[in-house]
């Protein structure tokens, strides 16, 4: 919203002319009742605004009131167009949500408050002080669309009045509409306000490029027009011996969608314009389909070019045939079939729910679509971690080119192009999507990261002991599959920490010869409440996380008064019991890469704050300096069963013969081990000095593999790496 600043009166009262105009639109459609109220909001904002001015010059009253007259003309219903004239009035005014509730009713405050900006956020940096305005925006219009719809109005005006400001502000305003506000217009189905804000924020942030792009249209419009009015003529004429009654009318393209095109696609305008547009309006669905024949019996269609959003809609609602056909000279000609109730869905969106009142429920549906997809963002913000996380996933879902498969039972399913396997299983059920294995798509076994195309059938197959991956947050671009995945992960994790930190405070307990058994409650209370904890759950998570070390929370419990702090210093020792590693604590317990330590070997673990403990092979470089001293080292052991399979190095000197190479992969095959990579690290005509990473069970069975490799008569010399 603009922000208010002193300034001088303008003495023809350019807010009297505005009220006028809006009492003259809402006559139509609104009762005597109703418009006493809009003019109650207007004396009461006038009031409240008192003394404040756009930078303008005009009162700032000027601003909600065209922010009302752009609602009017959707004619939106009257708490919707007080709520417009009102929508400042909380940010920029002394005035209350509690006080706009007794005057105007519940209804208007709770939209008020949903469009107004947080002012006292407890935000780092601007964007995302912006990321938490839209959350809290897309959470009020879960509740009521309307807000959105005021939102949109106060921006488009905003973007209309932009001229008086700074190029370095203008062009910041308009990459935030076009970042959040067009996007949004587009998924609601407000095509009419979206190419608005779209050619405002184009001249905003390129005003010569917008000017030079005018000019060139304007020029290109004239010295068209005659082709235009045969290929007109030509469609009316073919329609007319069909006996088919429709309307045929040449459509202007959009600057800024010019412009995208002519980036994009690396065109000259030249290129661009050539594209003659059109649309044809039929009286039903059946005759958009008889007048697609007949346009392509008139001129030949361009393979792969038609689209079919009648029998498919696209996420928004719109509904329509797209085809593009070579015309007379070559030159192409681009041609939208629909019905006139599906082009004023196009144009209006969710808005048509309040401008077209009629007995058909097609509005309603559009509304109740628009009102499903703003609460499955409100059920996915639960799961993200901050505002800005959440704007990342709103411009995911806020740009959707979609792809249409199904499932084994033939439902279909909408996903956006490039989507994953991973994300038609979230898409499915978010259980499905937490335990899928791989799938198959029309009955061929493919990975996890498949991209899908349309028409395909996929079957997800799933295992009970699977979890998600993190890695598939590289693929996954649906909003709900980042969500799930990364909601499973933060609450595995969590679990994981919490386990390692009683563990580690239960060893540390041992050691000063106590169990946790020993420890009364009012010890733990005592101990929470000097440690700043809610719970013990919440004190074994910061210690299985690194964030607390175990042993000076153990010597806390063992003192007189739990509530004195522990200091690190050189009085405090520690004992040498092992903490037992099994293998399969997960995220909270990583392996270091330096070192590659495997079951079997004599490792240390350092504590990693908010990651947990990682465990270094003894002989590394990064455990020896001073590792004894460090209150932040621990030692720990492999426990006797340990399972799965761990990495480590080895280097191999061997003859440089052809199938050397093969040959040490069939013997470490046959061993029952696999070759995770290979690098030549050195070579010349005789010897090849080779790093080879395995995946081994343990230290026993590295052995044996380096004894096998001993014997070939190839190999010259085999040691393991420890860096």
């Amino acid at each position: 919203m603009m922000s208010a600043q002193e300034g001088v009166i303008d003495s023809k009262e350019p807010e009297q002319a505005l009220l006028a105009q809006l009492n003259t639109l809402l006559k139509k459609y609104l009762d005597e009742e109703h418009l006493e109220l809009v003019l109650q909001a207007f004396e009461y904002g006038k009031e409240k605004h008192e003394g404040q001015f756009r930078k303008s010059g005009e009162p700032f009253i000027c601003h909600p009131l065209a922010v009302s007259l752009s609602l009017a003309q959707m004619r939106m219903d009257v708490h919707g167009i007080v709520a417009a004239i009102l929508h400042d009035v909380i940010e920029d005014t002394e005035a209350t949500k509690e006080e706009v509730e007794e005057l105007f009713g519940q209804d208007v405050a709770e939209l008020v408050d949903g469009v107004t900006k947080l002012t006292q956020l407890n935000c780092k940096t601007q964007a995302e002080a912006q990321a938490e305005s839209v959350r809290k925006m897309c959470l009020a219009m879960a509740k009521d669309l309307r807000v959105i719809m005021v939102k949109l109005a106060d921006r488009l005006h905003n973007m209309q009045t932009l001229g008086v400001m700074r190029p370095e502000k203008k062009r910041r305003i308009a990459k935030e509409t076009l970042d959040i506000y067009t996007p949004l217009a587009n998924r609601l189905g407000m095509n009419n306000i979206r190419h608005k804000l779209e050619d405002l924020c184009f001249l905003s942030m390129y005003p010569m490029r917008y000017r030079i792009l005018k000019n060139a249209v304007r020029k290109a419009r004239g010295n068209r027009k005659e082709l235009v009015e045969t290929i007109n003529t030509s469609i009316k004429e073919r329609l007319r011996q069909s006996s088919i009654k429709a309307e045929v009318e040449g459509r202007e393209k959009v600057l800024y969608s010019i412009y995208k095109k002519m980036q994009s696609k690396k065109l000259s305008f030249s290129d661009i314009h050539d594209v003659y547009a059109f649309r044809i309006y039929c009286v039903d669905v059946d005759t958009c389909y008889r007048v697609l024949g007949v346009v392509h019996n008139l001129f030949k269609p361009v393979p792969g070019k038609f689209k079919d959003y009648i029998a498919l809609p696209k996420a928004n609602g719109y509904q329509s045939l797209h085809t593009v056909l070579v015309g007379p000279y070559g030159v192409p000609i681009e041609i939208q079939i629909r019905t006139e109730k599906m082009h004023r869905m196009s144009e209006s969106g969710i808005a048509a729910h309040w401008l077209y009142k009629s007995d058909d429920d097609d509005h309603s549906h559009t509304k109740n679509r628009a009102t499903e997809w703003v609460r499955d963002l409100l059920e996915q913000q639960k799961s993200t971690g901050n505002s800005l996380e959440f704007i990342d996933n709103l411009k995911v879902d806020l740009f959707p080119q979609e792809v249409f498969v199904f499932t084994p039972q033939g439902n279909i399913i909408k996903l956006p192009r490039k989507a994953s396997v991973v994300d038609f299983a979230y898409a499915v059920h978010t259980d499905i999507g937490n335990s899928c294995v791989s799938a198959r798509i029309d009955k061929r076994l493919v990975p996890l990261q498949t991209q899908l195309d349309n028409g395909v059938t996929v079957e997800v197959i799933t295992a009970s002991w699977a979890r998600p991956n993190p890695l598939w947050l590289n693929y996954v671009i649906t909003t709900k599959a980042r969500s799930g995945i990364r909601s499973y992960l933060k609450h595995f994790k969590q679990q994981e920490a919490i386990n390692l930190g009683r563990r580690l405070l239960e060893k540390e307990l041992l050691d000063i010869n106590k169990t946790f058994a020993d420890i009364t409650e009012q010890m733990q209370e005592q101990l929470l409440e000097s440690l700043s904890f809610h719970s013990l759950d919440a004190l074994f998570e910061e210690i299985g996380l690194g964030n607390k070390m175990p042993f000076l929370v153990a010597k806390q419990l063992s003192q007189t008064d739990i509530s004195a702090s522990i200091k690190l210093d050189d009085s405090v020792t520690r004992k040498e019991s092992p903490l037992i590693i099994k293998g399969t604590e997960g995220m909270v317990v990583t392996l270091a890469k330096c070192c590659g330590p495997i079951p079997g070997d004599p490792i240390l673990a350092y504590f990693s704050a908010g990651k947990g403990i990682v465990i270094h092979h003894h002989e590394c470089k990064n455990s020896r300096d001073d590792r004894k001293k460090s209150a932040e080292w621990l030692d720990v052991e492999w426990s006797n069963d340990v399972t799965g399979d761990y990495q480590t190095e080895i280097r191999i000197e061997l003859l440089n013969q052809r199938g050397t190479l093969a040959t040490i992969a069939s013997t470490i095959s046959k061993l029952d081990s696999n070759i995770e990579k290979v690098h030549i690290a050195d070579q010349d005509a005789h010897v090849s000095i080779d790093i080879i990473t395995l995946s081994v069970k343990d230290r026993a069975h590295l052995a044996n593999i380096m004894r096998a490799l001993k014997k070939l008569l190839i190999i010259l010399k085999i040691t393991r790496t420890i860096k």
